[in-house]
């Protein structure tokens, strides 16, 4: 008799928690085994070098606490931590002051310090490789996602110092994939890991009000909708209780200055109207003067915002239609194990993945997005370098995007707003090093329409991957509920947009006249797999007569 999938899923949940059960169970002997009271979060500090994470106040009673030795170097896997030999600092807190507040001139640096001595004076305790949700010590701060306040929602922490660690109510790093390189930082000894923010004057200068889909739990679910606020509304958690609580959004103002922008003025495509878009200061010579004969161009205010992911898995896993223990084994296992606490912890419900974040740039006043009556123009960008920044013409990608820029500029001054949001996905979310090598598979065999999605599939295994289903978050966060004008060819995009409760009026395809000739082939196919297209339409039979150059006419 074939046993049904649920019977299965019962039978793998109860298995997964008798293994969280004896993974707790072990925790606790560990700590049993290292002495009353003692802790295997608990930074312990080494003799002669302070300790630049652990909490301040000396030994009680004067007592020295009891010295480990490094036992654990050749262990078994199945021992969590590795233990350094430690004793107490003398006078760590005058010591780790000196230390935290002197220039970088002042500090201990490579040259008077073994790599072994500063590892040390970094990571003076065990290494905690995981924790489990009823370990001794672990006290996780309240966060409840969804709440209809900040206050309510609780701040998001996943800090491991030692005055958070205790306290970590999500998995992960800030600053996402940039998280390494603040590793190396700290490692180089250019960053001090005890380094606290000053937050003062970072305060948004526009202002993004909270509204309805902040407290439901369904529509933002891949970054903190409080994040750009984080410094004010959880101001006593920072600074009374002593947590490391960082934004995860910042909100602030520029000029755009892009020479598309300058030719499109000159055609008289967009107007300067002195505040959506402005000209630009008189071209200076190489001595400095003033240049009176070159035309200056113009220049674009906007609004703008950085967002980094903070993804609230029970949310994650509904949006993708698939279990939450199943996303978690899947980031587990598929970024060679890299946070465990996905597996050991299913008790915190939020992981902040090392993914690139999204930015926002809005044209013209911030206050009419979430204003059914004004006209509200939207492109949604997903990245590629080599054409939005370097102008490789084998896509389409940077046509469309000043395209879009220019469309949000005019829908601006009729009195409406544009918002343009800038995913990092470059190459469809498959890297740009996959994306190369199928250039170099479409070149070598022959750059046809009819072969373009297959050259893709070939490399990748599929041929997309961007799945577009969190994309729509930061439309609700800004608080858009309509959009007039989707300069989008992406069926992927619009269902996305349109299934999460957002309607759009109308769609806009790039014109013929912007696609560069090699990039026809992507177009054409694109059409041909049913995106959007106000134009011509595109057959399975046409496309093999669609081709791009060959490597051999690259070569001049």
């Amino acid at each position: 008799m074939p046993v049904s999938d649920a019977i299965l899923t019962q039978i793998l949940a109860q298995l997964e928690a008798m293994q969280v059960s004896q993974q707790t169970m072990q925790a606790k002997l560990d700590a049993l085994s290292q002495g009353k009271g003692s802790s295997p979060l608990e930074p312990k500090p080494i003799q002669g070098i302070p300790n630049l994470s652990a909490p301040s106040s000396p030994p009680r009673g004067g007592a020295s606490a009891s010295t480990q030795t490094d036992s654990s170097v050749g262990a078994t896997p199945a021992d969590k931590t590795i233990v350094p030999s430690t004793s107490p600092p003398k006078t760590a807190t005058a010591a780790r002051a000196a230390l935290s507040s002197a220039p970088p001139s002042l500090r201990p640096t490579a040259a008077s310090l073994t790599d072994k001595e500063r590892e040390k004076l970094l990571y003076p305790g065990r290494v905690n490789l995981t924790t489990y949700p009823d370990q001794h010590g672990i006290h996780p701060h309240p966060m409840h996602w969804g709440a209809p306040s900040s206050s309510e929602r609780g701040p998001i922490i996943c800090s491991r110092l030692p005055s958070s660690i205790k306290h970590r109510n999500a998995i992960g790093a800030h600053s996402g994939s940039y998280s390494i390189y603040r590793a190396l930082s700290i490692a180089m000894g250019s960053l001090s890991p005890t380094h606290k923010p000053d937050y003062s004057h970072t305060q948004p200068p526009v202002h993004i009000p909270p509204n309805p889909t902040w407290s439901d739990p369904t529509k933002i679910v891949s970054f903190d909708p409080w994040g750009h606020v984080v410094p004010q509304v959880f101001r006593k958690e920072i600074e009374e209780q002593g947590l490391d609580v960082r934004p995860s959004i910042a909100v602030t103002k520029a000029h755009l200055k892009m020479s598309e922008l300058d030719d499109a003025a000159r055609k008289g495509d967009i107007k300067v109207d002195g505040t959506v878009v402005l000209k630009s200061r008189p071209v200076r010579n190489v001595d400095g003067t003033e240049n009176g004969e070159l035309d200056p161009g113009v220049e674009v205010a906007v609004s703008k915002a950085a967002v980094e992911p903070v993804w609230y898995l029970p949310g994650v896993a509904e949006r993708f239609g698939i279990s939450e223990t199943l996303l978690r084994r899947a980031l587990f296992e598929d970024t060679g194990g890299m946070y465990p606490e996905l597996i050991t912890r299913p008790d915190i419900k939020v992981f902040l993945p090392p993914i690139g974040n999204l930015t926002v740039y809005i044209f013209g006043n911030p206050a009419f997005m979430s204003d059914e009556s004004k006209e509200l123009t939207l492109r949604v960008h997903d990245e590629c370098n080599g054409s939005d920044v370097f102008g490789s013409d084998i896509c389409t990608c940077k046509p469309y995007l000043t395209y879009a820029i220019e469309e949000c500029i005019r829908g601006a001054q009729r009195g409406g707003v544009g918002v343009v949001v800038y995913f990092r996905k470059e190459g469809r979310a498959l890297g740009e090093v996959t994306k190369y090598l199928v250039y170099n598979l479409r070149k070598r065999g022959g750059d046809s329409a009819d072969r373009y999605f297959k050259s893709t599939e070939l490399i990748a295994g599929v041929k997309d991957m961007r799945f577009q289903a969190l994309m729509p978050d930061v439309l609700h966060w800004l608080g858009i509920r309509k959009v007039d004008r989707m300069v989008s060819m992406s069926d992927m995009k619009y269902d996305a947009i349109v299934k999460s409760g957002i309607a759009i009026l109308e769609r806009y395809d790039i014109p013929d006249h912007l696609i560069p000739p090699d990039s026809r082939v992507e177009i054409d196919a694109k059409i041909a797999a049913g995106y959007f297209s106000s134009g011509k339409q595109v057959t399975e039979a046409d496309l093999v007569k669609t081709v791009g150059r060959t490597w051999e006419e690259t070569e001049h």
